[in-house]
């Protein structure tokens, strides 16, 4: 278990597909904080378009994003980590403003890989026929946003420590 010197909330973001909730998981267990799945902060309307085949709205992420956004408010101070696709600026805005300090871990692969990861899971309510419109939606991490950029190539293992070297690497007043 390797703790940061403070505890912080990391969002671990990124398009459908990444690895978000195999990573996350992996994460938190090395940084010894508890981690909750964003999809599980879906209401169900969210759920039923996106099986449907449906984009969602800014509109219907609002209230997940700041259902999101309470539980990471809750844990400042005493760290975690959460899933949260977080594609555009303003809905990493709004996490900020509902949890200052956290820290944004973006998982990042190709078109092709991604897509591929997608063909083989089985149970999850985001079709592939969606990629297309998270990787048109992602405007990716700027250089005044806390966090850091993670490649999804390798093991999830190998993903979640190259995270955390990356979190490390961040400088104290970052996080």
């Amino acid at each position: 278990m390797e703790q940061l010197r403070t505890p912080h909330v990391v969002v671990v973001m990124g398009v459908a597909g990444t690895g978000k909730t195999t990573i996350g998981p992996l994460l938190a267990d090395r940084l010894g904080v508890p981690y909750a799945e964003g999809d599980d902060f879906h209401p169900p309307a969210n759920i039923a378009k996106m099986t449907a085949g449906t984009p969602l709205t800014d509109a219907d992420r609002l209230p997940w994003l700041d259902a999101i956004g309470d539980w990471a408010h809750g844990r400042a101070g005493l760290g975690g980590v959460v899933s949260s696709s977080a594609l555009k600026r303003a809905y990493r805005d709004r996490l900020r403003a509902a949890a200052p300090g956290v820290v944004f871990v973006h998982l990042t692969g190709s078109r092709e890989l991604i897509e591929e990861r997608m063909s083989h899971r089985q149970g999850h309510f985001m079709p592939t026929a969606l990629l297309d419109s998270q990787f048109a939606t992602l405007q990716p991490l700027q250089p005044d946003e806390t966090g850091v950029a993670v490649d999804v190539t390798g093991t999830p293992e190998e993903i979640a420590d190259r995270a955390l070297t990356a979190l490390r690497a961040l400088p104290e007043a970052a996080r």
